[in-house]
């Protein structure tokens, strides 16, 4: 085969260290932008970015030629410390050290970026915790939750 054809969709989830309540809805739309424009400058795409104060889902395409822990190193690395330099408030905010990384299929995107636009309507029945539980059962990625949430 002459050339190289992908579709390669990653949905990556993290927390913000110890799931503190750090992205307030004031400057929310501006972490999210902000994270879209980090996956533009690294030659992706983020198809849907949000979250809730505690925590961010990115739906991401990108090239084969980046692997998932580059797509979380970049959008973790680059926005920690731009919003360190942005929200002086918010110089002790971090990520937590993990991260998900759940592959999509181009069938799938319409309903995992309508997910990702709900996520004050799922959070208000369910936490972090459970919902990244979840996400790890129907992947079926085995886990030890003692080493979970470290």
């Amino acid at each position: 085969m002459a050339n190289t054809y992908s579709s390669l969709h990653y949905h990556l989830i993290f927390s913000t260290k110890n799931r503190q309540s750090w992205i307030v809805p004031d400057i929310e739309q501006r972490i999210w932008a902000f994270l879209g424009g980090i996956a533009r400058t690294h030659m992706m795409t983020a198809l849907q970015v949000g979250g809730v104060e505690d925590h961010i889902h990115a739906l991401v395409t990108a090239p084969p030629t980046i692997a998932p822990f580059q797509i979380a190193q970049f959008l973790k690395g680059e926005s920690s410390k731009w919003i360190h330099q942005e929200f002086a408030a918010m110089r002790h905010f971090g990520w937590q050290d993990g991260y998900g990384a759940f592959s999509v299929s181009k069938s799938n995107i319409p309903d995992v970026i309508r997910y990702i636009q709900n996520q004050r309507e799922h959070h208000r029945t369910r936490t972090f915790q459970e919902e990244y539980i979840n996400f790890l059962n129907k992947s079926g990625i085995e886990f030890d939750e003692r080493y979970l949430w470290g």
